[in-house]
């Protein structure tokens, strides 16, 4: 949902034409985010404040680091979004997993019950 929003603002280009949501943007949302991001939720569930820390700091290696060379790769580059906004964009996101985990886990022990 948030990558469509962002795709539909510019927010990034791909550099490679013709556009192709499979070959590029796909893999670029899927990719390594989302299994670091469980993972890192998997190490740190039930501390908070380790969860949030790890991912600000992983968001921050891909936002300030990452994305640069990605552009210098010439795969993709930020057409709309600073690297500090692009961080938010991805960081907020970490919240929601949080949350979604919390709320199953609460679900699945009231069931027990």
């Amino acid at each position: 949902m948030y990558h469509v929003y962002g795709h539909n603002r510019n927010w990034w280009k791909f550099y490679d034409k013709p556009k192709s949501f499979m070959r590029d943007e796909l893999p670029f949302d899927i990719g390594p985010y989302i299994p670091l991001s469980i993972w890192i939720l998997k190490y740190s569930y039930g501390n908070f404040k380790k969860f949030a820390l790890l991912n600000a700091v992983v968001n921050a290696l891909f936002s300030f680091l990452f994305i640069p060379f990605l552009k210098k790769m010439k795969i993709i580059r930020l057409h709309r979004l600073n690297h500090f906004q692009f961080f938010l964009y991805i960081h907020h996101k970490a919240y929601l997993l949080y949350g979604v985990q919390r709320l199953l886990e609460k679900r699945r022990y009231l069931q027990q019950r």
